[in-house]
């Protein structure tokens, strides 16, 4: 219970007297300008409605890259590419749809790509093989044309079937062949060429020619060592080729040679052959070239007699949208096999593409390439050339391998094999990495020099479903999804014989 008041207060016993207490002097107006921003406590204001806080929160400063930010800020992601090409599935950090377009991309100014080139790698099961069938289906719509330089495991066989295209198989006993010697259409209306086009063309020829008997010969061992093959080999093989094909005698057609007619001229040289490669006698051009020779006779004595060793019998219609070169009868006769295989079936895939259409627009296809990365420097240099030429060519070179370990075959650490095995990534501005172990993911991170979160990604994220991959586009990644049509799911399928197992 309150006290009553008593007493009197100051100013009433002064108003008793007749006097009052002087009022307060007025509040000064102040002079200066209105601040835009007024102060406030840490806390908060302390009025009800202001999200006061008791206690201040404490401020952390964070540093990070623009691919990192996007883990706290999920709305910061890598500039969109444009939507061109094949729609192949999400870009899970902005949520939009993903398009793949390699030689679109290099056309356009805007994204950071040189080369249409393209190379994947991941585990098997991991959806790698899933990715081109699904991108050359969509590419179909838009006039291009797949051609697949060995398929190895007949996984692209629904896929032709699908377009009524029956794929060529070549192995042992079938009648299919392929002569890796093939003019092609560089040899079509060679009387009526000016000297000029008959020097372009056969640069274009020989070169090539002589790249892949110099990947043969070099594919070779003499115990742990290849065969060597020396500028005086490449002298005898080019003079071989030009007085076999008539070039060297000025003839108006140029004939077809095969390889076993190269080996037979170098078991028996002729006379202009001796003189033209500087040998004082037939006995010593046949032991100097007994190991070029020893290296071809396997190409026509060998494993893979009867395949590429006489004039190619198949007739390949190239208006149609896929055509596919199937090699599956060679998994019996080991990786090297299939690795010499896959280098002739590129040089002859290569020597048929020399001359086309403008607006031909091709995707090359070349499943297990670490097969033939390990033939040696030779064959490493061939599919170098390869990827160098396709700005030129304006085709889509799709390399699929497990790991950058594979090209490990190529050669021991540091030497010249190795390093251009390495380099080819180099020569492919656009990776897809699939889902790897850690010890492959820190390779891949060496080789290719991405951030600590793309390796989590790859080996924790990629892992965890098929389809999901981080797309190297230039310096630009992005975290794909691949989303397959049904239509299309079904066409890359590759599990059948593990269902059928089990």
């Amino acid at each position: 219970m309150s006290r009553p008041r008593s007493g009197r207060s100051t100013a009433e016993l002064l108003a008793d007297f007749g006097h009052e207490l002087p009022a307060a002097p007025a509040a000064s107006i102040s002079t200066r300008d209105p601040r835009l921003f007024a102060t406030v406590p840490a806390g908060g204001p302390r009025r009800p409605g202001r999200g006061w806080s008791a206690a201040s929160v404490p401020v952390s400063q964070w540093r990070m890259t623009s691919d990192q930010a996007a883990c706290l800020w999920p709305m910061i992601a890598t500039p969109a590419l444009p939507p061109t090409g094949a729609q192949l599935g999400i870009d899970e950090l902005s949520g939009g749809c993903f398009y793949a377009d390699p030689l679109g991309w290099v056309l356009d100014e805007a994204v950071p790509v040189t080369n249409p080139n393209v190379m994947s790698y991941g585990k098997p099961g991991g959806g790698k093989s899933a990715d081109p069938k699904a991108f050359i289906t969509a590419m179909f719509d838009f006039g291009y044309k797949a051609l697949i330089l060995g398929d190895v495991k007949d996984e692209y066989e629904p896929l032709c079937r699908s377009q009524g295209v029956e794929p060529f198989r070549v192995g042992p006993g079938l009648p299919a062949r392929l002569n890796p010697l093939d003019l092609g259409p560089l040899g079509d209306g060679w009387a009526s060429l000016s000297r000029e086009e008959i020097g372009r063309r056969a640069a274009l020829l020989f070169p090539r020619w002589l790249g892949l008997l110099r990947s043969l010969v070099a594919s070779q061992h003499v115990g742990d060592q290849r065969v060597p093959f020396s500028p005086t080999d490449a002298r005898v093989l080019e003079t071989v080729l030009k007085q076999l094909t008539g070039y060297s005698n000025g003839q108006h057609t140029l004939q077809v040679t095969t390889i076993p007619a190269v080996w037979d001229a170098l078991n028996n040289p002729t006379n202009d052959l001796i003189v033209e490669c500087r040998y004082e006698s037939v006995r010593q051009f046949l032991d100097e070239t007994r190991l070029v020779r020893d290296a071809l006779a396997q190409l026509c004595t060998g494993a893979l007699a009867g395949m590429f060793d006489d004039y190619t019998t198949i007739s390949v219609d190239w208006t149609a949208p896929i055509q596919s070169l199937s090699l599956s009868r060679l998994e019996a006769l080991g990786d090297e096999a299939t690795g010499i295989a896959l280098a002739c079936v590129s040089s002859w895939g290569r020597g048929m593409r020399e001359v086309k259409e403008s607006g031909d627009l091709r995707i090359n296809i070349r499943d297990e390439v670490w097969k033939q990365m390990r033939l040696g420097l030779a064959a490493v240099q061939n599919l170098d050339a390869d990827l160098r030429l396709s700005r030129r060519d304006g085709e889509v070179n799709w390399m699929i391998g497990h790991k950058p370990g594979d090209s490990a075959g190529a050669g021991n650490t540091g030497t010249a094999a190795r390093a251009i095995a390495s380099e080819l990534l180099a020569l492919a501005d656009i990776k897809i990495l699939h889902g790897q172990e850690a010890r492959v993911a820190d390779e891949l991170q060496a080789l290719i020099g991405f951030s600590p979160l793309v390796h989590d990604l790859i080996t924790g994220w990629a892992t965890q479903r098929p389809g999901r991959a981080v797309w190297c586009v230039g310096p630009r990644l992005y975290k794909v999804q691949t989303v397959l049509h049904p239509i299309v799911k079904a066409l890359a399928f590759t599990n059948q014989a593990l269902e059928g197992a089990a």
